[in-house]
């Protein structure tokens, strides 16, 4: 088990507000890995487009192949190999990749953000990213999906709720406190 580093897990819906939760975490010292991108990088792999029915096919796939734990495996050598002492993984969606990162790193907390469906819909309406939904129908499947993985699952057992529902300078002071709060608790 690994025990120098303060790893933070970050879970949230599509569109909830995790690239601003990295985007805080960067600027508090925190090095970044993105569980998305190790599925989107198998998806580039396979010749596929990054379209959401892709990527999602690619995600539920890596699991059926290497087990519920095949992303967060993925992920552990990249956490390992930062020589930062704080470490963000973004992006979460079971209770299996949860018990991974919780049975690897001693220090490993668990955040979460919540935005409303309608917010997270115009927000990824508007951010226009290769895999995001262009309608509510697609939107709609997203979630379905992420949700299907255990994804609220994971939100429900979240140690700090950062709730995204106000300005950005606001939810990026209730990010930072939230850190500080999970900093604490390690640094005892």
């Amino acid at each position: 088990m690994s025990a120098d580093k303060i790893v933070i897990g970050l879970a949230g819906m599509p569109g909830s507000g995790k690239s601003l939760v990295v985007e805080t975490a960067k600027e508090l010292g925190y090095a970044i890995v993105v569980m998305g991108d190790v599925i989107r990088e198998e998806t580039l792999k396979l010749g596929l487009e990054l379209t959401p029915q892709n990527v999602g096919k690619v995600m539920l796939q890596l699991r059926a192949d290497g087990g519920v734990t095949a992303v967060a495996q993925k992920c552990i050598p990249k956490i390992e190999s930062q020589k930062n002492s704080k470490i963000l993984i973004d992006g979460l969606r079971s209770l299996h990749e949860l018990e991974a990162f919780k049975s690897h790193f001693a220090k490993f907390s668990l955040a979460a953000v919540h935005a409303p469906p309608e917010t997270r819909f115009t927000r990824l309406s508007n951010r226009r990213r290769s895999d995001d939904s262009n309608g509510w129908e697609v939107f709609h499947e997203r979630d379905m999906r992420e949700l299907s993985v255990g994804l609220g699952n994971v939100i429900a057992l979240a140690e700090q709720m950062i709730v995204n529902d106000a300005s950005i300078e606001e939810v990026k002071r209730r990010i930072a406190e939230a850190f500080r709060r999970i900093e604490t608790k390690w640094l005892k």
